[in-house]
């Protein structure tokens, strides 16, 4: 098993008590990863929740040292070399008409773009009905965001993030909006408009379109990854954790993952797996062997709670569980012959809010 691996699972299930200002401070609220700040653990980024309330009861803590930051735990436990990421100079930015930069994408890690492409949701108004861990419409709410960016402010900011700040990939996410097109025609729009201004890989995240003639759009206007994330996988878990979602079945879903991998290629298609929310071991590896054999990368992440959300005081998972659901799917990934690093762009790519990767490279 990975040491490394296996302290950052640790960091990143129990958070991190953050006395330090330096370096980029990430942010509250909005669509994931949120209440986190990146760090470099030995020369990995990883993104470590710092703002939810269970972080401030963590056994681990970040302090300014020197000219630097170190990181202290439980007595007699090794842990690695930290240090901060920088905050991005496009932050300093704005465009023409007064917006700044950093409210239409935010840094990610440490060199991937990040942007929600619209800031509502169908869904998010009715409890009843949303996602029970999202909180998408609170950074529009506190005004750190604006509702919907257009494709040339996402194709302004990403050309500069790109020569200003070294930025290797976009991701673009979105609300669900209420049209059968599911968000594709924003992802398709928004890819087009970046690729006339820089070439920079993209993944766009959305759920499955009703007609896959979208997965084509999307990959012809630039789109070179797709996500359309599951987040949790057992019936009566889904009912509970993505109640209005969860009216989309397992089967629709697997039916638009082999109609996404038709297109985008095996390996470039991804799914979010949030671990800790009901789901079993066997639940998640069983899900997992199923979207391998269709080509479909599982990104499976701890759960991790969010301030002002419905489950904003629900544990995350054990550190041992985590550890246990990672080797599992590593070696699925190793059978399957999928890597993370061969992905054109996204959130498996960049891996900063997992520890899967370093078990992968491990297997």
């Amino acid at each position: 098993m990975s040491e490394l691996g296996r302290v950052v699972t640790e960091l990143q299930v129990k958070g991190l008590r953050d006395g330090s200002l330096k370096g980029n401070r990430g942010r509250r609220g909005g669509a994931g990863p949120s209440d986190h700040r990146a760090l470099e653990l030995d020369g990995t980024t990883v993104m470590v929740p710092i703002y939810n309330d269970a972080s401030s009861l963590s056994p681990y803590s970040l302090d300014a040292s020197g000219d630097g930051v170190a990181l202290s735990g439980p007595q007699n436990e090794a842990l690695p070399a930290v240090t901060t990421t920088d905050e991005p100079t496009f932050y300093g930015l704005s465009t023409a008409d007064g917006v700044p930069y950093r409210s239409i994408a935010l840094l990610h890690s440490r060199s991937v773009l990040a942007t929600t492409l619209l800031q509502t949701c169908i869904r998010f108004r009715d409890r009843t009905q949303s996602c029970q861990f999202c909180a998408i419409e609170q950074s529009l709410e506190d005004g750190s965001t604006v509702v919907r960016k257009t494709p040339d402010q996402v194709a302004e900011v990403a050309e500069a993030a790109v020569r200003l700040d070294g930025v290797t990939q976009l991701v673009m996410t979105t609300g669900t909006p209420n049209s059968d097109d599911r968000g594709a025609r924003l992802m398709a729009e928004t890819a087009a408009a970046v690729k006339q201004r820089v070439d920079l890989p993209i993944q766009g995240q959305c759920e499955p379109p009703d007609d896959p003639i979208w997965y084509r759009r999307m990959k012809q206007a630039g789109v070179d990854s797709l996500g359309m994330h599951l987040e949790v996988v057992s019936p009566e878990v889904r009912r509970r954790i993505l109640p209005g979602k969860s009216e989309l079945s397992l089967e629709r879903y697997y039916e638009a993952f082999a109609d996404a991998v038709a297109v985008f290629g095996r390996g470039e298609v991804s799914t979010y797996l949030l671990a800790g929310l009901g789901d079993s071991r066997d639940a998640l590896l069983d899900c997992s062997r199923r979207l391998i054999d269709l080509g479909v990368y599982p990104f499976v992440v701890p759960f991790v709670p969010i301030s002002g959300t419905p489950l904003e005081n629900h544990p995350s998972p054990d550190t041992s569980f985590m550890v246990d659901v990672y080797q599992g799917v590593a070696e699925l990934l190793r059978q399957g012959d999928l890597r993370s690093e061969r992905m054109s762009a996204g959130c498996a790519k960049c891996g900063a809010c997992s520890a899967l990767s370093l078990f992968e490279q491990s297997t």
